[in-house]
């Protein structure tokens, strides 16, 4: 119960103000941007050639909004409250650190779900709209699923960077670097053996190829519970210095 109040009381932060709502408003037009420049394709080209989940979810729009929205949603969770010195009252109130990360966590997670849910309609979009071979929902389901596990990940990163600043900025700055690192290594110039396996664009891409690793899977849950865990002891750490 207590980790429930807690990422209610996160989601009800978000939604009190604008910059919440700012943050929505720019990711949902750089996705709907590329939803538009998909259908513009569909509508010149054959649709026998062309893979809609590949051009929703591996678009250099989709990983600006993925590689920036984390951040933005993560880099107040504990630097905010470190500056503000809300942190400490929080720390001293009868709850343990690990629920005071899954539950900010949680709470950052369903906002970030939530943002993402509208964008759900562009598949009856072309269901609708569009011809038999343009409509395979299972590539795009897949795509959700894949970006749903790629942004429990990425926001556990920014959350552990929260911790780790008591400036929102630096924060920010910090998760952008981590994160980034995991595209940056999937690039066809860049990419090594050794990195490929870790690489988030090679994920995508095969998600979006309706094909479910379960050993991806597992990595980005058990990454996402490594670094909710080292958040958790690092708050325990700042609670008993």
């Amino acid at each position: 119960m207590k980790i429930l109040a807690i990422a209610k009381r996160e989601i009800a932060s978000y939604f009190h103000t604008s910059s919440g709502y700012g943050i929505a408003a720019i990711f949902l037009g750089l996705i709907g941007y590329g939803f538009w420049r998909m259908v513009d394709s569909l509508a010149h080209f054959p649709a026998a050639t062309l893979r809609p989940a590949a051009m929703l979810f591996g678009t250099t729009l989709y990983w600006l909004a993925m590689l920036s929205l984390p951040p933005m949603l993560t880099m107040r969770l504990f630097a905010e409250e470190r500056k503000t010195g809300t942190l400490s009252l929080l720390l001293s109130a009868p709850v343990s650190s690990a629920e005071i990360v899954l539950g900010k966590f949680l709470g950052t997670y369903a906002i970030f779900l939530g943002i993402w849910t509208p964008t759900i309609a562009y598949s009856g979009v072309l269901r609708r709209f569009g011809t038999s071979a343009a409509v395979d929902l299972a590539p795009l389901a897949c795509g959700y699923l894949g970006t749903a596990l790629l942004g429990a990940f990425f926001l556990s990163v920014g959350l552990f960077a929260s911790l780790c600043s008591r400036h929102q900025l630096v924060a920010g700055l910090l998760c952008v670097t981590a994160t980034g690192a995991l595209f940056y290594s999937g690039l066809p110039l860049h990419s090594l053996p050794a990195f490929d396996a870790l690489s988030a664009v090679r994920h995508m891409a095969d998600f979006a190829r309706g094909t479910v690793d379960t050993r991806v899977v597992v990595w980005y849950l058990t990454s996402t519970g490594l670094m909710l865990s080292l958040s958790a002891l690092l708050l325990e750490f700042r609670r008993l210095a």
